[in-house]
């Protein structure tokens, strides 16, 4: 039995994310033996693991430019309001 290779923490949420559609793709295949969907689903999930980190850490850079009075620009961090989904 291989290995499905790991996910980088090294590699960017765009190539994680690019390898994660692969992989859904290649599970929609009706023929794919079941050992392999296995395989395959193990690695999406760790993937899917992977870009929620990446995605919460990339939440906690984000900053708000807001001008204050006398025109001077000042960074507040993004605070996400209670509606929206954490």
């Amino acid at each position: 039995m291989t290995q499905a290779p790991k996910p980088a923490k090294s590699d960017s949420f765009e190539k994680n994310l690019e390898r994660l559609d692969a992989i859904v793709r290649e599970l929609e295949d009706a023929d794919l033996p079941l050992e392999k969907a296995l395989q395959l689903y193990e690695e999406g999930m760790k993937l899917s693991e992977t870009c929620h980190k990446q995605l919460e850490e990339a939440e906690g850079k984000v900053e708000i430019l807001t001008k204050k009075a006398g025109g001077k620009v000042v960074a507040e961090p993004f605070e996400p309001s209670e509606s929206e989904p954490a």
